[in-house]
C-alpha cells in the first residue's frame, strides 16, 4: 500500500467493479464458511467444502482466499467484530454515568451473542484448532474489542469515584504488581493496581461462566432459569470489579 492510498481522499474512492466483485465473493466465502463451522466444526473446516457450496471448482476460491487458515483467520476477524458490535450497541444504550449498568449490559451482551453464534463462540474461545495459529497482528484488535470495553467501563466508574477497592483485599506479589502497572501505563488506567487485578479476574470469570452455558457444562437440567443464574454471577463480579450494583 502506498502512502497516497492512505489520505482520506483515497479512503474515500468508489471501489471498482472488480473491488466490489472480491468484496462479495469474499463475504459470500465467509458466510459459507460461518455455516460449515456451525455444521461440521473448525477442524473439519475446508475450502474444497466451500467452493462446491459456491458453484465454483476449488481453484478459483483459492484466487480470493489462499488456504484454510487464511479462512479461519477471516471466521475469527468477523466474530470477533460481530461480538464486538453487539457489545458496543448494547452498552451505548446505557448512560455513561451508569457504570455498573454498562457493565451488565456488556456481559448479557456476550452471552446473548454466545448463545446466539455457539460454534462462533467456540472458535473464538474454544479449544484451538489443530495446526492453526491465529496471526497477531491481524486479530488482536478484533480480539480485544470486548476486554478494552471492559476495561474503558471500570476505568470511567474508577475516574468517576464510583469505584474502589473492597475490604479484605490481598497484598500483590510484587513481580504480579509490576505486571498491573504495566498495564495501568499501557492503557493509561486511572485503577489501582488491585482493581486491575481483580478485573482480570472479571474478565476471565465472564467468559468462564458463558463457557460454561453455551458447552453445556452445568448439565441440561441442573438451573431451569439460566440467565438469572448468570445476572446473579455478573452482580458478584460487579461487586468484585469494586462497582455496585443497584438491587432490582
Amino acid at each position: 500500500m502506498t502512502e497516497a492510498s492512505n489520505t482520506p481522499a483515497a479512503a474515500a474512492r468508489p471501489l471498482t467493479p472488480r473491488q466490489r466483485a472480491r468484496t462479495r465473493t469474499v463475504a459470500d466465502i465467509v458466510r459459507l464458511g460461518r455455516k460449515h463451522l456451525a455444521t461440521h466444526g473448525a477442524a473439519a473446516l475446508s475450502l474444497r467444502a466451500v467452493a462446491r457450496d459456491l458453484g465454483v471448482v476449488s481453484s478459483a476460491v483459492y484466487r480470493y482466499v489462499e488456504s484454510r487458515d487464511e479462512l479461519l483467520t477471516l471466521l475469527l476477524i468477523d466474530a470477533f467484530g460481530e461480538l464486538g458490535d453487539a457489545v458496543d450497541a448494547a452498552v451505548g444504550e446505557v448512560s455513561e454515568d451508569d457504570h455498573a449498568g454498562r457493565f451488565m449490559a456488556l456481559g448479557q451482551a456476550v452471552r446473548a451473542w454466545a448463545l446466539r453464534e455457539p460454534a462462533s463462540y467456540a472458535l473464538l474461545f474454544g479449544s484451538p484448532v489443530p495446526g492453526y495459529n491465529a496471526p497477531t497482528e491481524r486479530t488482536t484488535g478484533p480480539g480485544t474489542r470486548v476486554i478494552v470495553g471492559l476495561i474503558g467501563i471500570l476505568d470511567a466508574a474508577s475516574r468517576a469515584g464510583q469505584l474502589a477497592v473492597p475490604p479484605g483485599s490481598a497484598e500483590l506479589a510484587p513481580t504480579l504488581a509490576a505486571d498491573l502497572d504495566a498495564i495501568r501505563s499501557e492503557f493509561g488506567l486511572a485503577i489501582p493496581e488491585e482493581l486491575v487485578a481483580r478485573g482480570v479476574l472479571v474478565w476471565s470469570s465472564l467468559f468462564g461462566a458463558v463457557s460454561f452455558e453455551v458447552f453445556n457444562q452445568y448439565g441440561s437440567d441442573t438451573f431451569k432459569a439460566p440467565e438469572e443464574l448468570f445476572d446473579h454471577h455478573l452482580a458478584v463480579l460487579a461487586s468484585v470489579a469494586g462497582l455496585q450494583v443497584a438491587a432490582s
